[in-house]
């Protein structure tokens, strides 16, 4: 009779013990689904690329920035860059200031500016760049410093973000037509996500089963004891 009251207590434990472990698995199944979790890859950014600056008068005060740069060693391919942008000059101070959206300079209606990095291949990354330059009249330089904040990307960077700084130079032409060339020095890093496969969880049945003979040992020894 005692082993049949075992038995009969270790089959409704596990019974048990199983219809919670099936509930907890389906409700862990339906709120993971799919099973995978975000990874992230970081690429650091350091390189330099010569560069060509057309200024396109908008207003007296305000012009469009068209920078394109190229490397044909530039890290991971991305060996061109295009910037477009708008510039507001500082007569008195001698100072460009460089924003993506001409509206901060009271200008409606303009596209917001945008940077792209790429190359021969479909991996490419895009962001929106401010910067300020100075004239070195010394030197006979335009001297910038800013930062470009990647919003997006395809091919292998799809879905990245990051900062990068950049020191640019560029001679002064005396035909204010003619393009500015010189060199951008970029570093910094972007981050892609990745989604990592998660291992399923098959450890709560057997969890259940373990648990229930661990309680029946337990009952065992307590019966065995008071007898």
């Amino acid at each position: 009779m005692i082993f049949r009251s075992h038995t009969a207590w270790f089959v409704s434990v596990a019974v048990t013990l199983l219809s919670v472990g099936a509930s907890s698995t389906r409700a862990i199944a339906q709120s993971a689904a799919p099973q995978t979790a975000i990874a992230q890859t970081t690429y650091q950014f350091d390189v330099s690329y010569d560069t060509e600056v057309i200024l396109t008068t908008i207003t007296s005060e305000v012009s469009e920035a068209s920078i394109s740069g190229y490397n044909p060693e530039a890290a991971y391919g991305l060996t061109n860059f295009e910037s477009t942008n708008y510039s507001q000059f500082d007569s008195n101070a001698g100072v460009y200031t460089f924003v993506a959206d001409a509206a901060q300079f009271g200008l409606e209606g303009l596209p917001v500016g945008t940077d792209v990095f790429f190359g021969s291949g479909e991996d490419k990354l895009f962001g929106t760049s401010n910067a300020t330059a100075a004239i070195n009249y010394t030197n006979g330089t335009l001297e910038g410093y800013g930062t470009i904040t990647i919003t997006g990307g395809a091919g292998r960077f799809s879905g990245a973000t990051g900062t990068l700084n950049f020191f640019e130079t560029e001679s002064l032409n005396q035909d204010p037509t003619a393009p500015l060339r010189g060199q951008a020095f970029l570093n910094g890093s972007f981050q892609t996500p990745q989604q990592v496969p998660e291992p399923r969880i098959n450890l709560v049945i057997a969890g259940g089963i373990i648990g229930a003979s661990f309680l029946l040992r337990q009952r065992r020894l307590r019966s065995a004891g008071e007898s």
